[in-house]
C-alpha cells in the first residue's frame, strides 16, 4: 500500500514538471485571464462545489471532527463569494518584474538579477479546501508548477474544485490544465512521499499542526527538499498598563471571532500593575464570546496552542507580567514567534515593544487576525513562513515563489 501511494505522488510529481513550462512561458495577460475564469467557476459551478463540501462535512462529522475544525472545513455561500473576490483581485495585481538591474560592471558590461519560477512546487495541507484554491491561484500567478496534498477529510472538496474550477480554467487559455496536480490518495503516507522528490518537487509548502509538519520538515531535509513551513501559531496580546480598556474590550472579539485558526488570540498578558483593574474588562468580554480563560498555575506551557486542542479549543491562557521587557521576552521564548501585540496609548512603550520581539508579525493596538496575506497585503497566501532566516517570512505570496538568477549582460550604452 505504501509503495503504491509513494508511486501515486511521484507520478503527479512527473506530470506536474513536464507541463510545468507551459505555465512558465504563458503571458501575463493568459495567467490573469485564468485566475479570472477561475473566479467565475465557482460562481457558475457553485452547486457542484458546495454538494461535494457538505459530503465531506457530514462524514467528518459522522467521524467525530471538532466544531472548530469542522468550520475550518466548510465552505458557505460567503466563503465561496470571498474565494472568487480574492481571485480577481488577484488576477488585478501586478506581476513581479522578472528582471531588475543591478549594477555595471567593469569591461562594458552590465549585471541584472533575474527572478524565475521554481518549476514544481508541493503543498501539504489539512481540512481546508479554500486553501486549495489559495495556493494554486499562487502558484499560477508565479508561473509554478504544483502538486497539492490535502487531508482526507477534504479531498472530495478539493478534487471537485481542481476538476470543475482551476484545470478548466487553465485549459480555457492555452495552459497545460496538468501544471496543477492533486495527490489521489487520502492516506497520511502520501505527505511524506511528498518531501521525498528533490528531482520532481524541490520545495514544499506545510501547513498544518505541530509536530506533523516538523516530521515533514525533517523528512524533507533528510532528502534535500526545502520547505517553507507554517507549523505553529498562536497569537498574543500584552494588555500594557497604560492600555485603553475600550480598546482592549474591542480586541478581545476582534482577535477570537474565529477559534481555529493559527492567528486568534492564543495568550493573553496582563501587566501586574493593572491586573485589578483589567481583569474584569477582559473575563467580561470572554464570557460574552464563550470563551474560558486558563488562568495561573497553569497545567500546560504558557504558548500551548489551543487552536489545535479539538477539545478545549475554546481557551485563552492569560498570565501576569511585569512590564514590556517581560511581555516581549515570554512572547518571544514561549509562543511560536507568529504574531504578538500591544495594547497601549503608551507611544515609547509600544516602540519598546517593537524593538523587542523577534517574531514574524508584530501589532499596536490591534489583533493579531491581522497577520494574514489577505488582509495585510490584498493577495491570498501559501502559509505563514515562521522561519528566523533570510528568506520569505510572514504571509508568502506569489512574489516569494521565485529563484533568483544572476546574468552578466553587455552594457546597453
Amino acid at each position: 500500500m505504501v509503495d503504491e501511494v509513494a508511486k501515486a505522488v511521484e507520478e503527479c510529481g512527473a506530470a506536474a514538471k513536464r507541463a510545468a513550462p507551459s505555465l512558465a512561458a504563458a503571458s501575463e495577460e493568459a495567467i490573469d485571464t485564468a485566475l479570472t475564469v477561475m473566479a467565475d467557476r465557482l460562481g457558475t459551478e457553485r452547486d457542484t462545489v458546495l454538494a461535494a463540501n457538505a459530503d465531506d462535512v457530514a462524514k467528518a462529522r459522522e467521524d467525530g471532527m471538532s466544531a472548530g475544525l469542522l468550520d475550518r472545513l466548510t465552505i458557505t455561500e460567503e466563503r465561496l463569494s470571498g474565494m472568487a473576490e480574492q481571485l480577481r483581485l488577484l488576477a488585478g495585481t501586478a506581476h513581479p518584474q522578472r528582471t531588475v538591474p543591478i549594477s555595471s560592471l567593469d569591461g562594458g558590461l552590465r549585471l541584472v538579477e533575474r527572478r524565475r519560477p521554481v518549476g514544481v512546487i508541493g503543498a501539504n495541507y489539512e481540512a481546508r479546501p479554500n486553501v486549495t484554491v489559495d495556493i494554486a491561484s499562487q502558484l499560477i500567478k508565479s508561473r509554478n508548477a504544483g502538486v497539492l496534498r490535502t487531508g482526507s477529510a477534504a479531498l472530495g472538496s478539493a478534487q471537485r474544485l481542481l476538476e470543475r474550477v482551476i484545470a478548466p480554467a487553465l485549459a480555457e487559455v492555452g495552459i497545460d490544465r496538468d501544471v496543477i496536480q492533486l495527490v489521489p490518495r487520502a492516506e497520511r503516507e502520501a505527505a511524506g512521499a511528498l518531501v521525498s522528490l528533490p528531482n520532481l518537487v524541490p520545495l514544499v509548502i506545510l501547513r498544518g499542526s505541530g509536530e506533523t509538519t516538523r516530521s515533514l520538515a525533517r523528512t524533507a531535509a533528510a532528502n534535500d527538499v526545502r520547505t517553507l513551513a507554517h507549523a505553529d501559531g498562536g497569537g498574543v496580546l500584552y494588555v500594557h498598563a497604560e492600555a485603553d480598556l475600550e480598546k482592549v474590550r474591542s480586541l478581545m472579539f476582534t482577535s477570537l471571532d474565529r477559534l481555529g485558526v493559527c492567528n486568534r488570540l492564543n495568550l493573553l498578558l496582563i501587566d501586574t500593575a493593572v491586573y485589578e483593574e483589567v481583569w474584569p474588562v477582559v473575563s467580561g468580554a470572554l464570557d460574552e464570546i464563550g470563551v474560558r480563560p486558563s488562568l495561573p498555575p497553569h497545567e500546560h506551557p504558557l504558548g500551548y496552542e489551543w487552536a489545535l486542542d479539538d477539545e478545549r479549543e475554546a481557551t485563552v491562557t492569560v498570565a501576569e507580567v511585569s512590564g514590556v521587557a517581560e511581555a516581549a521576552s515570554v512572547a518571544n521564548e514561549e509562543t511560536s514567534g507568529l504574531a504578538a501585540g500591544i495594547a497601549t496609548e503608551d507611544e515609547a512603550a509600544a516602540e519598546a515593544f517593537f524593538d523587542a520581539y523577534t517574531g514574524t508579525g508584530v501589532f499596536w493596538n490591534a489583533p493579531t487576525r491581522l497577520l494574514d496575506g489577505f488582509k495585510l497585503l490584498g493577495v491570498p497566501e501559501t502559509g505563514i513562513n515562521l522561519d528566523r532566516v533570510p528568506g520569505p517570512r510572514g504571509p508568502v505570496t506569489y512574489t516569494d515563489l521565485c529563484v533568483r538568477q544572476y546574468a552578466v549582460l553587455p552594457d546597453e550604452s
